[in-house]
Formats: C-alpha cells, structure tokens, sequence
C-alpha cells in the first residue's frame, strides 16, 4: 500500500478553513495511507479545536504538531522532520487550499511510473482561468504523455530555467519522492521570501524526472498571506517588494547561474529597488510608515538605500 505523508502549515485567523482543507485531503481516491501531518504554528484558531471531530472520525490519520510561530517554511520542515521511516511521497497543502478527488491518485500514477517529483495545475486565488492557462509558460503537448494519459505529462525542459524564468509549480499541487532527499528543508530564514520556490531550485537540480498534470487539481482559498492584499500603496506592499528582492538577491549566493539567467536576476533586482524606492516616495508624500522595512533593506540591498536620491529621481523623471 502507497503510504503519502500530508504536510499542511497552519496558521489562520478565521474558523473552518483548515477543516475544508483536510477534509479534501482525505476525500481522495485511489487507497493510499495517508499520514496528515498538521503543524500549528502557533495559529489564532488552534488546530485541534478545528480538528476534533475530523480525529475523532479518522482516528490514525491526522497528526497535529505544535510550535512557536515560526512561519510557513519552519512549519513545513517540522512536518518533513517528522515524516515517518518507509514513507513513499510527501505532498504539500496549505491549510487555506483544496484538493479536487484525484489529486493524489494522479501524482501516485505519475510517481509510479518511475517520476520524483509532481505538479499540477490550479486556480489561483480569485481567478477563474488556471494557473496554465493564465501564464501560458507551460505548453502540455511539447512534453510526452504518460502510459496513454491524456491529462499525466512527463516534463521535458530545464525546470531551474522554467522556474527562474516563469515559474509554473504551485507548492499546493506538489508531490514528491521522500527516498530522493528526506534531507531537504525549506530555507527558514526566507520565511515569505520565495522558499518554496528555493526548495523547487534545489530538487530540480537532482537527477529528477518530473510529471505535471494539465487538469486543475487545487483551488487556492483566501485565508492568511503576506501576499494577499499588497498591491500598489497598500500597508503590506513594501513588505512584499523587501521579500522579493531577498530572494531575488539570494539566486546567485545559492546556485551557479549561466550568464544570461545572472543578467535576467540583476535586470529582476534593478527592477524591485526601483518599485521599492517608488514606494517609499508613496509613503513619504502620504506620511506612511517606512522606516523599518527600510533598514531591514539596507541589509540586503544596500543600493536601495545608498542610491535612494538618484533613483527617487529616476523614479518622479519618468511619472
């Protein structure tokens, strides 16, 4: 029997969230054991009160962990810490996500039949075109069909290319070969700062086989995001651009980039400290706080500050 370990960080402000996710987690098809693996993260709804008549009903199923709030990648590694020995795949939900019924049993085909690592596509949050399609970064008939599958793909193409330069995983989708590297972790310190992304990095440059999946096997719901509501001007907006350019910054630290993807990166930096620096201009003119998001900057992006003047100028040239 196919044992998969399900690994959902948690941290949300509003009941019946976390309930919608696992329950879509254990309405999938196919027989595989599942091992729900729910870290709380020192949620203001706590897990076990969200839980207690899902264990009850599931006895064995889920498993919920407690931490100090860590955030999600500290509490994604503290569910891999405790994935038990002998697991086949690992696959990630986040809490305010669902699955559609055969998820699992499309990564367990795709996985079975010789691949590592799996994605599909997805609805993001509010939309109504998948994620392929939105992009269009992904095109299925370029990549050969797996045992006759209309839907299953074996990916054909350099994937760290394909992330660096578009990505096309969404980490809710996401299944993959615990045997491959049960030593993998998501880089804590990034915390919102593109570590899925990093952990997609690292995978693809092991001798991986990878599948996708053009159905919409996910739909992203609207629960607590760093990343939700932070469009231009807003309270979180700055946040988002000084998270960006870390892990923007953090590429050619961590990976031995060609020369064009080294020249796409800094042209992506140039890019975000000059919108860092129009949003400090927003905020200055609206008398916003910034001051502290500002000397966390500095730290890694000493240009943005150094050259604030200059590229303020740029900035108000071109408005």
């Amino acid at each position: 029997m196919t044992t998969i370990a399900v690994v959902i960080p948690y941290f949300q402000r509003q009941a019946g969230i976390l309930a919608k996710a696992v329950r879509s987690a254990l309405a999938q098809h196919g027989g595989a054991t599942l091992d729900i693996i729910v870290v709380d993260d020192a949620s203001p709804v706590p897990a076990r009160a969200e839980l207690a008549e899902l264990m009850a009903s599931h006895a064995g199923v889920i498993r919920i962990i407690e931490q100090a709030n860590a955030g999600p990648a500290a509490a994604r590694n503290k569910a891999l810490d405790n994935v038990v020995p002998g697991t086949d795949y690992v696959a990630f939900l986040d809490s305010d996500d669902e699955w559609i019924p055969a998820h699992l049993a499309n990564a367990v085909a795709a996985l079975d039949a010789g691949h590592d690592f799996y994605f599909a596509d997805h609805y993001q949050l509010n939309q109504t075109v998948t994620a392929f399609n939105r992009a269009g970064r992904i095109q299925p008939e370029r990549h050969p069909a797996i045992g006759g599958s209309e839907h299953l793909r074996t990916y054909r193409g350099d994937m760290f290319d394909q992330i660096l330069s578009g990505n096309v995983i969404g980490t809710s989708t996401v299944a993959y070969r615990w045997s491959l590297c049960p030593g993998l972790r998501f880089r804590e310190q990034f915390v919102y700062a593109g570590e899925d992304y990093l952990f997609w990095l690292e995978l693809s440059r092991l001798p991986t086989r990878i599948a996708f999946s053009t159905v919409c096997e996910c739909r992203y719901g609207e629960g607590v995001n760093i990343f939700a509501g932070s469009g231009w001007g807003t309270e979180k907006s700055l946040i988002r651009l000084h998270y960006e350019m870390k892990y923007k910054k953090a590429l050619g630290r961590l990976f031995e980039l060609s020369p064009e993807q080294r020249r796409a990166n800094l042209e992506s930096v140039r890019g975000l400290r000059q919108s860092f620096v129009a949003d400090v201009l927003h905020r200055l003119l609206h008398r916003k706080p910034f001051r502290e998001v500002l000397f966390k900057q500095a730290a890694i992006d000493a240009p943005s500050v150094l050259y604030f003047v200059p590229l303020a100028l740029r900035v108000l040239l071109r408005r």
